[in-house]
């Protein structure tokens, strides 16, 4: 059994954090972000850490999902999160507009992406970049650009995190 839970979070130089009424809030360099916790769930700030204690032993679960979600917000407050995505494809193309992206990616239309509050967008001929303050906002907003245009399998055209690993599959052979 994991045991996340019962770890203290440091508090980096800068960074400011607060409980109250079981809402945290995180206050860093790069922004501020809130959450509100369970009721079980109890949030302390001391000697420069954060901890996190549960009522009972039904919670452990919940116990170490918001220590790593308050975890999760000192990061994106200091440092940030990014996701790198890559397009491949014949024709396929990027613009940015602002901070918005204007894609080519096999449609009859081009597909604007517009940036929401705390998501930067910034692109290459090849590359998208997601850059923002909240882990969770990142991760799902690179996701639905990725949705636009999945990767197939057979040429690997399409929209792909710059990490994934494509599985290709061989094409089809006709008969003897």
């Amino acid at each position: 059994m994991s045991r996340i839970g019962r770890q203290p979070i440091a508090i980096p130089n800068g960074v400011n954090v607060s409980c109250v009424d079981q809402v945290v809030t995180v206050t860093g360099p790069l922004g501020t972000l809130t959450r509100k916790i369970d009721n079980h769930i109890k949030c302390e700030v001391k000697d420069g850490h954060v901890y996190l204690t549960r009522d009972n032993d039904n919670y452990k679960a919940y116990h170490g999902l918001y220590r790593q979600l308050v975890n999760n917000m000192i990061i994106g407050v200091t440092k940030g999160y990014t996701k790198k995505l890559n397009i491949n494809g014949i024709g396929y193309k990027l613009v940015q507009q602002g901070n918005d992206i204007s894609m080519s990616v096999g449609f009859s239309h081009p597909v604007v992406v517009k940036a929401v509050d705390g998501i930067k967008l910034t692109c290459d001929k090849t590359e998208i970049v997601v850059s923002g303050i909240d882990k969770e906002l990142v991760g799902k907003f690179a996701s639905n650009i990725r949705d636009i245009r999945p990767v197939e399998p057979y040429h690997g055209y399409g929209i792909s995190y710059a990490d994934e690993v494509v599985y290709r599959k061989e094409v089809k052979s006709g008969k003897k």
